[in-house]
């Protein structure tokens, strides 16, 4: 039972047996087996193809039938193989196969791994991870550059895309939502690189974060009030710092009552709402043609009587349209944008609406997204690999040529002289919103204690919804 546990790849819930078994030969797996089966693998692999490669294309076959199929092929093949293998080599070859043949190989284990949130690929012979913010090189490699290749194109083939050297980048979504990107020579002088950025098996909710430290009770509590009373609100941050995560949390205080349109580049925001529409840009075909953007989705977005609209992330043109929608009556919108600081984030804003193409002034482009935000959440990570909210900012009105604003909760280094780079715990500033009027008109009202700075004690917002 524990062998074929570990043969179906359940390694989220192992048994006791299987446990042992996985520690036993994970060596083994890092270390890819030895050169000398390297020939007998590329055999096994071209038989598994000769003899069930149908079966391996029926959707409706299931991977224990399969598994199944692929053991009885190994065992036939080394029944006339003069190699002798020991029962953890034996063991080793039988899981590098059925990952060849049913998975992505020698990555397979680190998709299938719970603590691992993004696979890097940097040619054949070298496969990065990063697990709890850190990156860690590791000993699997694939057999050779072809192997690799053949990889990418079956990661890409299984969401209907290509790759090749006329079209050497692509982007796209695998069937579980991880987003994949590859690119191949002669664009990478580093031979064939893929990068996979894993989906979340299970939803965080508030809680889990402020269980990580990334969010203090306080400002989660903030937050809810302010999304519940309609406020449109920016995420910031770099790459991989948790903004989508972050996005989907906040999305997750939207009432169950409202209808909620998402629109996303890859679809990965994960709402329990049940009123909720998502819809996914879509690339150009090989012909340069059938390319749907998602400055179209935002307006068409606005034909479909939404109560709420939440773009994934603002990188272009489509901007614009956003600002624009949440300037005519669409309050409660929320998006994230690549930017260090509440600040650059705005200066990015300005920057992606002038490539819209229309000739605004500089002050009519800032009155519109000083109109437009009211809060700016600017998320972090740190150098030990943690993500946190480092600060949640107000956005005031326009004074003179600048839009003012105003810091309401705010990390700083803790001071405690062990590491400058480490930051305290997120802390209100003591300063009130501008905006309580506004959120008292959607009936939500907000605890004094929500904005006591050094408070040890959690207060919840006292929305009262009319």
């Amino acid at each position: 039972m524990s062998l074929q546990r570990l043969l179906n790849g359940d390694t989220d819930a192992p048994d006791a047996g299987a446990q042992v078994l996985q520690e036993r030969i994970a060596p083994l797996l890092g270390a890819q087996a030895p050169d000398r089966f390297a020939e007998l693998r590329a055999a096994i692999h071209q038989a598994c193809v000769q003899k069930i490669g149908p079966e391996l294309q029926t959707l409706e076959a299931p991977r224990e039938a399969l598994i199944h199929r692929v053991r009885e092929v190994i065992e036939s093949e080394l029944a006339g193989s003069e190699l002798r293998l020991t029962g953890d080599e034996r063991l080793v070859l039988h899981l590098q196969v059925i990952d060849d043949v049913l998975g992505y190989g020698p990555i397979e284990p680190f998709l299938r791994d719970p603590t691992i949130t993004e696979v890097m690929v940097n040619g054949h012979d070298r496969i990065y991870v990063e697990r709890g913010g850190r990156i860690e090189a590791t000993q699997a490699r694939f057999a050779d550059t072809d192997h690799l290749l053949r990889v990418i194109a079956k990661v890409v083939s299984d969401v209907g895309r290509r790759v090749d050297e006329a079209s050497p980048m692509v982007d796209a979504r695998m069937p579980d939502g991880s987003r994949v990107h590859a690119v191949l020579p002669p664009v990478s002088l580093s031979g064939p690189t893929m990068t996979i950025r894993k989906f979340a098996r299970s939803i965080l909710g508030a809680g889990d974060l402020i269980a990580l430290g990334t969010l203090s009770e306080q400002a989660a509590d903030f937050l809810r009030a302010c999304v519940r009373g309609k406020l449109n609100v920016l995420i910031a941050g770099g790459t991989g710092v948790g903004k989508t995560t972050l996005l989907n949390v906040l999305s997750g205080f939207v009432p169950d009552d409202e209808r909620i349109i998402t629109i996303e580049d890859a679809a990965e925001l994960q709402l329990r709402q049940g009123h909720v529409v998502s819809l996914e840009c879509r690339p150009a075909n090989v012909e340069g043609k059938g390319e749907i953007a998602i400055r179209e989705l935002v307006r068409n977005a606005l034909r479909m009587r939404p109560d709420r609209i939440i773009v994934g992330e603002v990188r272009g043109s489509e901007t614009l349209d956003m600002l624009q929608a949440m300037n005519t009556g669409h309050e409660g919108s929320l998006t994230t944008i690549h930017a260090n600081t509440p600040r650059d984030a705005l200066s990015r804003l300005e920057t992606l609406v002038l490539t819209a193409g229309l000739d605004m002034p500089l002050r009519a482009i800032r009155e519109q997204i000083a109109s437009a935000f009211d809060v700016i959440v600017q998320v972090s990570r740190l150098v030990d690999g943690s993500r946190r909210v480092v600060d949640v900012t107000e956005v005031l009105r326009m004074e003179s040529d600048v839009i003012a604003l105003q810091a309401l909760y705010s990390a700083r280094p803790d001071g405690n002289g062990q590491s400058h780079a480490l930051l305290g715990p997120l802390r209100a500033t003591g300063l009130r919103p501008h905006f309580e009027e506004k959120l008292a008109a959607s009936g939500v009202t907000l605890s004094a204690g929500l904005f006591a700075p050094e408070t040890a004690k959690s207060f919840r917002a006292q929305a009262a919804l009319a």
